[in-house]
Order: structure tokens, then C-alpha cells, then sequence
């Protein structure tokens, strides 16, 4: 009776080694492919997948939200798979509404974060990233945005895994931090490559700025410091009250909640699977 406690853990180490270098392969290919487009700033991206520029952000935001997909796999519920086409469609259809109003926000997000507190950082970062990809082939000035997509999921993950989601107040707060470091990251990009916002109100925010006298990078930086904060404020409440909503039966199916007891109210009771599986969902 007593092997397969002693054997499981050390059986599960070289899975959950392999699932954590996936992961960081799959940051990297992001980054990598972030940095290629600061420091390259393809004007021709934005004429579609048919660049070379765009060929080569789509192949490494691609590979990386794939690996990330990967890494996270075994440890996502069906809950959750069927979930994250649903979050893309959020995603884009909000998006590109909100992007063409008078709004100074964006709402783009609110699948992404939802993923992120449901499954977890990698969960979140792919589903963010894949978000963009998607999106690109109706819009493709959002491609570029993809690693700052992937940032903000793998940033509502780590807030649900610290516990800012157990206190209502604090989820708008870590939104509100999330969007500052989330602005200052897409704001290059905004500037060297695309040369702007696509959204109406944002892109007036930022014409208003150039006005003044500012140059493009700090107008963008500062548009992005003042809507980039409290939309994110804003997508981690509504995320927070989805999440608070859901019956708890249903909050069960997800094994990141229940882990990391990201909501608030007592730790579920401890079942026979726990010590066997607890590390293998660890995401």
C-alpha cells in the first residue's frame, strides 16, 4: 500500500521538468519574437500574413503560444479546453467593437484573464497570444500586440495564484498594476511598428498628446499609461465577478482553483487523487 505514494512523486518530477521547460521555450519564442519586431520595425506588417515580417511574428508567436499549449495540456480539464475557443471569440468580438468607439479603453482581455485565473499563467499567456494570432487575420495591426497579450494572461495567472482574487477589492488593483507594466511593453511596438493606436478614442488620445509637442513614443506611452491601467482594472473585476458567479460545483472542474484556492472561502476537503495528481496539475 505504501509504494505508490513513494513512487508516484518521483514518477511524476521528470513530467512536470519537462511541462516547466516547455513552458519557458514558449516564453522565449515570444520574447524573441517581441524584440525582433522593436528592434527591426517592420512598417510592412501590418499589410497582412503575407509579409515577410508578418510571416516571421506569426511563426514565433505561433510556436511559442503551441509550446505553451503543450507544456499545459495534461493538466487542463475538458472544462477548460472547451472554454479557451470561447475566450477567443471574447476576445476578438469585444475588441474590435470597443476599438471602434469613442471608448478609451479596450476590453480585449476578458477571455484571456478568464483563462488565466480558471487554468493558470501558461494557460493565460497562450490563450492571449493565440488571441492576437487569431485576430490578426481579420485586423492585422494586432498582431504585433501578441506578446503583450501573452503577458497579461501569464500576469492574471500569477495574481490568481498569489491569492489577489480571495479579496474582491484587490482584483481591479492587480488589473490596474498588470495594465501599467502591460502599457509600457506595448507601447513600443505601438510606435516603432505600428506607428500608432487602431483604436478611435486612443488614437485621439495620442494625436492630442502629439499636439502638445511630444514625441511619438512618449504620446503612445502615455495614452498607454492612462488606458492600458484602468482597463485591465476594469477586465479583472468583470473576470472576478464570472468567476465569483459560477456555481460551486462548477468551480471544481477547474484543478488551478482548487490548488492554488484562488477565491475566497475554505480549502476543499482533501481527496484520494490529491497526492498522486497534485503535481501533475500544477500549472
Amino acid at each position: 500500500m505504501s509504494s505508490p505514494s513513494l513512487t508516484l512523486p518521483s514518477q511524476e518530477r521528470p513530467a512536470a521538468r519537462r511541462r516547466r521547460l516547455l513552458e519557458i521555450l514558449g516564453a522565449l519564442a515570444i520574447a524573441a519574437t517581441y524584440v525582433y519586431l522593436v528592434l527591426n520595425q517592420p512598417s510592412d506588417i501590418t499589410g497582412g500574413p503575407g509579409s515577410a515580417s508578418a510571416l516571421i511574428a506569426l511563426s514565433g508567436f505561433l510556436a511559442g503560444a503551441v509550446l505553451l499549449i503543450v507544456a499545459v495540456l495534461p493538466t487542463l480539464p475538458a472544462s477548460t479546453l472547451v472554454l479557451i475557443p470561447v475566450a477567443l471569440v471574447l476576445n476578438i468580438v469585444l475588441g474590435q467593437f470597443v476599438g471602434s468607439t469613442l471608448v478609451p479603453f479596450y476590453l480585449d482581455a476578458i477571455g484571456t484573464v478568464l483563462i488565466a485565473v480558471l487554468a493558470g499563467p501558461a494557460a493565460g499567456a497562450a490563450t492571449g497570444a493565440l488571441s492576437s494570432i487569431v485576430w490578426s487575420f481579420f485586423n492585422p495591426t494586432v498582431l504585433p500586440f501578441a506578446a503583450g497579450a501573452a503577458l497579461i494572461g501569464c500576469l492574471a495567472g500569477l495574481a490568481a495564484r498569489y491569492g489577489l482574487f480571495r479579496r474582491f477589492y484587490l482584483a481591479p488593483v492587480a488589473g490596474f498594476v498588470t495594465g501599467i507594466i502591460a502599457g509600457v511593453v506595448s507601447a513600443p511596438v505601438a510606435a516603432f511598428v505600428f506607428g500608432g493606436t487602431s483604436g478611435v478614442a486612443t488614437g485621439a488620445i495620442v494625436s492630442a498628446f502629439r499636439a502638445m509637442g511630444d514625441t511619438l513614443l512618449a504620446a503612445i506611452t502615455k495614452q498607454a499609461l492612462i488606458s492600458d491601467p484602468m482597463d485591465k482594472a476594469i477586465v479583472f473585476t468583470i473576470v472576478a465577478i464570472l468567476v465569483y458567479a459560477l456555481p460551486r460545483r462548477a468551480r471544481q472542474q477547474f484543478p488551478f482553483l482548487r490548488r492554488h484556492r484562488v477565491l475566497a472561502g475554505k480549502a476543499p476537503a482533501a481527496t484520494t487523487e490529491a497526492p498522486a495528481q497534485g503535481a501533475a496539475r500544477d500549472n
